[in-house]
């Protein structure tokens, strides 16, 4: 999703430039085009992003800590003497 305050500025910036000419169509069309283009990309905000990398950072983390407790566990069960068959 493209983000609004850029094409904003970007607007904006071509209006300063067109705004005496009888160029608002072409203003108007080249907004459109951008958001059109912009749209279907597979774009993310920045706030997306670092949320989903602290989600992953904290995925890691639990990943680490679950993987230390399952070779501790592991270590324990083969540190136990066998059970003797009868």
């Amino acid at each position: 999703m493209a983000n609004p305050k850029i094409l904003d500025d970007i607007g904006s910036k071509v209006s300063e430039l067109l705004a005496s000419s009888p160029a608002k169509d072409i203003e108007k069309n080249a907004r459109a085009l951008l958001t059109s283009g912009l749209s279907k990309l597979d774009l993310v905000t920045r706030d997306e992003f670092e949320i989903q990398r602290e989600v992953l950072a904290r995925t890691r983390e639990k990943l680490a800590e679950l993987e230390t407790r399952v070779a501790h566990l592991e270590a324990e069960l083969s540190a136990r003497p066998a059970a003797s068959a009868d």
